[in-house]
Order: C-alpha cells, then sequence, then structure tokens
C-alpha cells in the first residue's frame, strides 16, 4: 500500500460555515486536495459548536484536531492595542494552539501548509519541513486604507496597526519556503514590499454550476420609483462595514433622488446594531438578513449588485459570484481589484458617490443592460467548469518535496487548478454593452 505524504494545514480559524472569502477557499482548496497527493491533517481552533459540521469538516481533511475557540474580549482588544502585534494577529494567539501545533510537527510532517500570516503567531521560529503559507490579502494594505478614510484619533489608530502590522507581515512571511497570494497584484505588491524571494500567484475562480445563471425575470418586476440593490458580505468585517457606510450615507441620497422607493438587502452576518438603528432612522428600506445559509436566492432576487468597497485587500470572491449569476455589478475600483475583469464589459466602475449611483440608476433604467450579463456553460461540470486532473499534478507535488521550496508550489497548482478552471469559465460571463461611467 502506497504511503502517501503527510500534510499538516495550520489556520488560526475555525474554516466553517462558508461565509468569509478566506475560509471559502481554504476550504474548498482542502476538499479538493483530499484523497490525492497528500494525507491531511488539519488543525485549528474550534467553537462550541463545531459539532454541527462534522461532515463539511471530514471531506476537507483526513483528520482534525483542534483547540477551544476564545473570542477576544473588548478588555483585551483595547489591551492589545499597546502591544508589539497588531489586534488581529494578537486575537489568534493560543498557548493551546501553539501546543497542539508544536506536538503534530513533533510527528514531522512531510510539508507544512499555513493558512493566513496570523497563523504565525502558533508556529515556532523556524520549520523543518518544506512551508507554504496561503494569504489571501497584503494585510497591512487593509490597515493602510482604512487610515486613508478614517477621521480623527481612529487615522492614528489606523496608521499605529498598519505600521505593526507591516512589521509583523514582513518577519511572518519570509520564514516560509513559498507564499501564495491570490492574485497577481498582490503576488507583486508582497515581492515589492517585503522583498520576498518565492511568491507565486493563484488567481481566484468560482464554481459556475452552484451560482447557476439567472436571467432578469428571476428578480421580481419593479416600478420606476423602485428596484432593489444587494450587498453581500460578513457584516462584522470594519472593511465590509465601512463600505456600507459609504453607500446609506453618500451614494443612497443621490439614488432616492430618483427612486424614492429603491431597497437595499445586506446580506451577512452580524450588521452592527448602530448600522441597523441608522438606517432605520434615516427611514430607508433596508433589510440586513443577518447569517444566511444561501446568498444565492438575495442575489436572484435583487437588480443590481453594489461593491461599494474603499477599503481591504485580496480579491472578492463575489464579484465572480455575481457574475456568473447574471447580475450587473457597480464597483469600486478597490472591489475589482486583481481580478482580470474589465470597466463596461464585466461591471461598471465608480468610485465616486456621484458615479456610483449614477451607474447604479443607469442599470435601473435600462432592462436591456441588466439583461445583458451571460455566463458560458459549455462543457462544464458541478465542480467549476472542469474535472479536476490530480494525476499529474501529485507527481508534481511529490517532485517538489524532494526540491524544498518547489513544495509549495506544486502542492497549489495542483489543488487550485480547480480555481483557474472556474475563472477561465466565468470571464465568458460578459456583460456586453453596459454603459461607462465618469
Amino acid at each position: 500500500m502506497l504511503v502517501r505524504p503527510r500534510l499538516l494545514v495550520v489556520s488560526p480559524r475555525f474554516l466553517f460555515p462558508l461565509d468569509q472569502g478566506g475560509r471559502i477557499r481554504t476550504a474548498n482548496t482542502l476538499r479538493h486536495m483530499k484523497g490525492g497527493a497528500f494525507d491531511i491533517t488539519l488543525v485549528s481552533p474550534a467553537p462550541s459548536d463545531a459539532w454541527r459540521f462534522k461532515q463539511q469538516t471530514a471531506a476537507s481533511c483526513d483528520r482534525f484536531l483542534s483547540w477551544p475557540e476564545a473570542p477576544m474580549s473588548n478588555l483585551r482588544r483595547a489591551r492589545a492595542l499597546a502591544g508589539r502585534l497588531p489586534v488581529s494577529v494578537a486575537a489568534d494567539a493560543s498557548a493551546a494552539g501553539r501546543a497542539l501545533v508544536a506536538a503534530e510537527l513533533a510527528k514531522r510532517p512531510d510539508a507544512v501548509l499555513v493558512d493566513f500570516p496570523h497563523a504565525a503567531v502558533l508556529l515556532p521560529d523556524r520549520l523543518a519541513a518544506p512551508s507554504l503559507m496561503f494569504t489571501h490579502n497584503v494585510e497591512a494594505e487593509i490597515f493602510a486604507r482604512h487610515a486613508e478614510v478614517a477621521a480623527g484619533p481612529m487615522r492614528l489608530v489606523w496608521r499605529d496597526q498598519a505600521r505593526k502590522m507591516r512589521r509583523f507581515e514582513a518577519a511572518a512571511l519570509r520564514r516560509f519556503d513559498t507564499v501564495v497570494a491570490v492574485s497577481a497584484r498582490d503576488a507583486a505588491a508582497l515581492r515589492d514590499a517585503y522583498g520576498l524571494r518565492r511568491v507565486e500567484p493563484v488567481e481566484t475562480g468560482v464554481d459556475v454550476e452552484y451560482y447557476a445563471f439567472h436571467g432578469p425575470e428571476a428578480a421580481p418586476p419593479f416600478g420606476p420609483a423602485e428596484g432593489t440593490v444587494v450587498f453581500t458580505g460578513s457584516m462584522d468585517s470594519r472593511s465590509n462595514v465601512e463600505g456600507v457606510e459609504f453607500l446609506m450615507r453618500e451614494i443612497w441620497p443621490l439614488i432616492l433622488r430618483s427612486r424614492p422607493r429603491a431597497r437595499a438587502v445586506i446580506v451577512g452576518r452580524n450588521p452592527p446594531d448602530a448600522l441597523v438603528a441608522e438606517a432605520r432612522g434615516r427611514g430607508l428600506a433596508w433589510e440586513f438578513t443577518g447569517f444566511v445559509g444561501d446568498v444565492r436566492p438575495f442575489v436572484a432576487r435583487s437588480h443590481v449588485y453594489a461593491i461599494p468597497l474603499r477599503v481591504g485587500s485580496g480579491t472578492r470572491l463575489k464579484v465572480f459570484e455575481a457574475m456568473a449569476m447574471g447580475r450587473p455589478i457597480v464597483s469600486t475600483a478597490l472591489g475589482v481589484e486583481g481580478l482580470e475583469v474589465t470597466d463596461g464589459a464585466d461591471y461598471l466602475a465608480a468610485d465616486t458617490a456621484a458615479a456610483f449611483a449614477a451607474a447604479v440608476l443607469a442599470l435601473l433604467d435600462d432592462a436591456g443592460r441588466r439583461g445583458t450579463t451571460r455566463c458560458g456553460r459549455g462543457g462544464s461540470t458541478a465542480a467549476c467548469g472542469a474535472t479536476l486532473q490530480l494525476g499529474a499534478g501529485d507527481e508534481a507535488v511529490r517532485g517538489g518535496l524532494r526540491g524544498g521550496a518547489d513544495a509549495g508550489v506544486g502542492l497549489m497548482s495542483t489543488a487550485l487548478s480547480i480555481k483557474g478552471c472556474g475563472r477561465r469559465r466565468v470571464n465568458q460571463c460578459r456583460a456586453r454593452g453596459l454603459p461607462k461611467t465618469q
């Protein structure tokens, strides 16, 4: 019987439910790797209700080991502001987690895959096995961009966090043989910022069968003063909250001048009470769904998909999800950063409140423009457009294990080839004839 190389996967967060881009990427990567080149051990914190996700966890690894998840209290968070680590990294530090990771490393796995730079606080300073860091963002960029849009004392707080994250991120990423980024743009940014020797991009993809095309008729009819705009994203993410605040406070008043009964549906877990109260106080026809198990019905019933983000990094899966479902998109440049999409063909670009409102209204005013996005489906399967071929990739991984740093590249190119397939498929979902905005 062939003994497969052992892969240790370390994540600083529990991977389920799949309600964040990072979780979706990592869990689906592991799901498509399982049964292939490696015997996979996944270690991460686990919440008290982790049992609810036993089946999904089992589909992602051969064995799962965990320590109790301990959310950071407000008091501990305030104290962490004065520490050396960024607050988001300090939140992932765990003595129990570090001990479990050390015990698994003592078993001498053949390769180590680490999810997010934050997980470095769970690792020793040096790893004996070939190692790969899967980074979903340029983390310091997120804090720097928060500082750009913040005002008053919070600008100073974000600048301080950006400085700490640059220092931590540089040191953490340099510890790994290979770093995998989610776009060529992020890979270049990481090389330039930190002088990394080896950064490999793996492009974003989407399952075009799961996010199946829905024509304009799937959305309810609406009158000249109406129309539904949807946003999807975890609402306990400060980046998403800032984007929704921008939509509510600066963009929405301009939309209401032409469509006073327009609706917005904000789909995502844990919307801040203050934001929900603000929408109610403004008398807006806004719905905050909280957590939902499936965003597709909400997207299908919308007329325009909005991505009003001004803060963030990495790439946003929601762009390709909306494209695959045939929904016209209005987005800031940051919202589509790192993706191979074209203004006027795949989405409408708008970075100011006036331009964003004008683009939304242009789509609501013209049914023909809303109905021009269509996904090419020829030859696709349930696995995002093609069947994942593991054979040659497995050999590349095994060869990479002998070659040290090459292990990481082979590993991720095998596991994530399914993502590239999805990207090529969804790039057939072109929104022809959409108007460009200034």
